[in-house]
């Protein structure tokens, strides 16, 4: 029998919209990166480079996406946005069909397709709290993160196949499919009237500092921006290069890295089951740093892969299931925290302002990342990534109240004038 938000329609469509896109999002992850790596021989900056681009419209863009949640209906936004990307995509596959394609081109997607995550991503996060309420977020986050994790079980699988048989630029056209189609679900969700946008008339820059102080002076939001936002750094410089590291220094096929990938969805999984136990026995602060610290030892393992074809398949499987467990633990309770802190009137600027503030950094940490794999090689990269989550962690532990931080409600606006009053509380 259907019991909770599985009863709840609006949610449902939200649901298998984002589940679809997650299933083409496995596709992308591994052929634009294949793209590069095999078709157009990538050096590893250029990796690097490919990865900051996807995620530098969030620093450029993400202070106007709040502003425009709050602005304007969700709905059409997150909509729009899925066209968007799925257009973006489409010039992959045309342009090799063509012989154009180049890593320029490869840029250029890759920035448009960050471009439609930053519109279409805190719009869906606003609409989906407004359907749900904030006393369902926890419940909705850990649906997600179900569909999340069936998406990193199978998609990866798929994902290999299909390149192996299509090519990475074809594959991609899956995703570009995946998108439309989420798109078409989203658009048969009824208005209501929560939907009416919340602030009309004043100037984009008062709306944006009125976003930035709200995160200022919330100790949660505060503690949650500059942790992540450093995790992102680390988190980008193992995304440059992870998917060269697994073609050319351990010598993996297309096929296989799907297929390790597959097996690692598993991680998620059960990600998805044990964060509500883990909450309620440790607190959601201490969960989410757990997390954090979990990605940090699964990076170091990824890196650490090496040996026989079999034994590196081994220990690179049992670092990518680590770090999807822990990844879907933190993330779980990084969402449900974010929307829970951030008040009605100011959460489409919240939101958005956060994921700008969390991501604006991480395009160092792709240039980072590839400039360090060219120097020092693609295995001193993970170390890196590895060993700079871990130092992080506890530097938050410390000097956050996170550690501290047991249940939603301690979430709720505190509000504090300064970071030393807030320490020497």
């Amino acid at each position: 029998m259907l019991t909770g938000l599985w009863r709840n329609a609006d949610f449902v469509r939200l649901w298998t919209s984002l589940t679809i896109t997650h299933f083409g999002g496995q596709i992308t992850f591994l052929a634009l990166p294949l793209t590069a790596a095999l078709l157009l021989d990538a050096t590893p900056f250029e990796m690097g480079v490919l990865t900051a681009l996807e995620s530098v419209p969030f620093a450029l863009f993400g202070l106007f996406a709040g502003v425009l949640v709050d602005r304007a209906p969700k709905l059409p936004i997150i909509v729009w946005s899925d066209i968007g990307r799925a257009a973006a995509l489409l010039v992959v596959p045309l342009a090799a069909w063509l012989g154009v394609l180049s890593m320029g081109v490869l840029y250029v997607v890759g920035f448009l397709i960050g471009t439609g995550a930053v519109m279409g991503w805190p719009a869906y996060q606003v609409f989906m709290t407004e359907r749900v309420g904030r006393e369902r977020l926890a419940e909705a986050n850990a649906k997600i993160g179900i569909s999340d994790s069936a998406a990193q079980l199978i998609g990866p699988g798929l994902a290999g196949a299909l390149i192996q048989w299509l090519t990475a630029p074809f594959a991609i056209l899956l995703d570009a499919l995946c998108f439309f189609l989420s798109a078409s679900i989203l658009r048969g969700i009824p208005a209501e009237a929560s939907d009416a946008p919340k602030l009309r008339g004043r100037s984009v820059g008062a709306e944006i500092r009125e976003g930035l102080l709200e995160i200022w002076h919330n100790t949660t939001l505060r503690a949650l921006t500059w942790a992540i936002a450093v995790w992102q750094v680390f988190r980008h410089a193992y995304f440059a290069i992870v998917v060269l590291f697994a073609v050319r220094e351990l010598g993996f096929s297309p096929g296989h890295v799907g297929a390790l990938w597959m097996l690692a969805g598993l991680g998620t999984l059960a990600a998805a089951g044990a964060v509500e136990p883990l909450n309620r026995r440790f607190g959601f602060g201490p969960t989410l740093l757990a997390g954090l610290l979990g990605t940090g030892f699964a990076w170091l393992l990824v890196g650490a892969a090496s040996g026989s074809p079999s034994t590196a398949s081994v220990i690179f499987g049992l670092g990518l299931a680590a770090l999807d467990f822990s990844g879907m633990v933190f993330f779980i309770n990084y969402l449900t925290l974010r929307q829970a802190a951030a008040p009605d009137a100011l959460r489409g600027r919240v939101i958005a302002t956060m994921i700008c503030l969390t991501v604006a950094i991480a395009p160092l940490g792709g240039l980072a990342g590839g400039w360090v794999a060219e120097h020092l090689g693609l295995r001193a990269t993970m170390f890196f990534a590895g060993g700079g989550a871990i130092a992080l962690v506890l530097l938050a532990a410390c000097a956050s109240p996170l550690l501290r931080l047991r249940s939603l409600d301690e979430a709720q606006p505190r509000r504090v004038e300064s970071v030393a009053e807030e320490l020497a509380g």
